[in-house]
């Protein structure tokens, strides 16, 4: 089957890697696929390591004109049956670059984002122009089909997430992987050195960004954190990442007498050190979350997970099977979890253990790349039938 990957970004985040490691599982599964993107991105030498091939299409202006030109031409060169976009910035450049190439590909969307596009245009004819679009997550698939309204909550994106309207019978769910060869249990003593822990400390660390307004929840770890500090002192608190909110976290963390036992590593580009340098991951999302893969990289590194129950979160592992599932918001519930971790490491091992285990089974590159695959397939034999 040939197939094109069209990305207009590759400047990083979870879509990007995402779609380029689809195209490499792809490749690997016996399909001819190229990605469709602009060069010199940051991303762009991983594109040559994976060994995918590389159709250039310059990303410019506000319309992009010229990258929907650019991957129309390669849909006719490489006479494309597939054509499958990922970024929200690409739903409608690759629906153009379908209609304009002359060959008539099916058209594949994948929704990364746990909401529905926000133009209410969009919502209302995107599914008519597909042939299939891919939710990450069973969660991305009942707001695209249903919508999910949370007036309540203090998050304002929260508060109304409306459904597509048309064919719901297009949306299909392809949940998301890793690579367990790169993402796997090994010493990170090294890693633990760099970060100021000690070989008798337990780490608890959130990993991503933290921008305003809220980041993923890393004001929410320190006051849990503060909460927990007398009855854990072996038990220390990672905040990795980057972002604008680093003066307030600090702050927090002097106010809230965590001086010592909590800071702000360094920006690390070395995930899997970073996971095996932890005791345990904790996921405090606040905001709204997809499908977070940083969780099922920790359990394919043998860490026990903390994650609040949003969005697709919960469909990546089973509360007490593999980490421990706290509501949303609750610093309380997150403390207890975090308390419970810390003292008791026979339990951090077998939440660990179990976590590869469900990783192993369900969600690895290949898993995913089978997944979307079958979509592929199914398009296929609707022609031919």
């Amino acid at each position: 089957m040939r197939i094109l990957q069209v990305n207009s970004l590759l400047t990083g985040g979870g879509t990007d890697d995402q779609c380029l490691r689809l195209a490499h599982g792809l490749a690997k599964l016996g399909q001819d696929v190229w990605l469709s993107a602009p060069s010199g991105r940051e991303l762009s030498g991983l594109v040559g390591a994976l060994g995918i091939r590389h159709c250039e299409a310059p990303a410019r202006g506000a319309l992009k004109l010229d990258f929907i030109r650019a991957t129309a031409r390669h849909c006719r060169a490489h006479r494309i049956q597939i054509l499958h976009g990922h970024h929200g910035r690409d739903l409608w450049p690759t629906i153009l670059a379908a209609r304009w190439s002359g060959v008539r590909p099916k058209v594949v969307l994948t929704r990364h984002l746990a909401k529905s596009p926000s133009s209410f245009l969009s919502r209302r004819l995107l599914l008519g122009q597909v042939d299939a679009l891919l939710a990450v997550s069973e969660f991305v698939a009942r707001v695209l089909r249903e919508g999910v309204d949370e007036p309540d909550s203090p998050v304002e994106e929260r508060h109304r997430r409306p459904p597509l309207i048309g064919d719901l019978s297009k949306i299909r769910v392809a949940q998301g992987g890793i690579d367990p060869e790169r993402f796997h249990p090994f010493d990170a003593s090294v890693q633990r050195a760099e970060w100021g822990l000690c070989p008798g400390d337990v780490a608890f660390g959130v990993v991503g960004g933290y921008d305003f307004p809220r980041g993923k929840g890393q004001r929410e770890f320190l006051q849990a954190a503060s909460r927990i500090r007398a009855a854990a002192p072996a038990a220390r608190f990672l905040v990795i990442g980057r972002g604008s909110m680093k003066s307030t976290l600090e702050g927090d963390i002097a106010a809230l007498g965590l001086q010592g036992r909590a800071w702000l590593t360094p920006y690390c580009g070395n995930m899997p050190a970073a996971m095996n340098a932890l005791d345990c991951l904790v996921h405090p999302q606040v905001a709204t979350d997809a499908f977070p893969t940083v969780i099922l990289e920790a359990m394919a590194c043998n860490k026990p997970v903390i994650a609040t129950a949003c969005d697709g979160a919960p469909e990546q592992f089973e509360n007490g099977g593999q980490g421990l599932l706290v509501p949303m918001e609750d610093v309380g519930a997150l403390a207890k979890a975090m308390c419970e971790i810390a003292g008791n490491a026979a339990l951090r091992s077998r939440l660990g253990g179990a976590g590869r285990e469900r990783v192993l089974g369900r969600f690895t590159l290949d898993h995913m790349a089978v997944r979307v695959l079958r979509v592929y397939q199914d398009l296929m034999t609707v022609d031919r039938r």
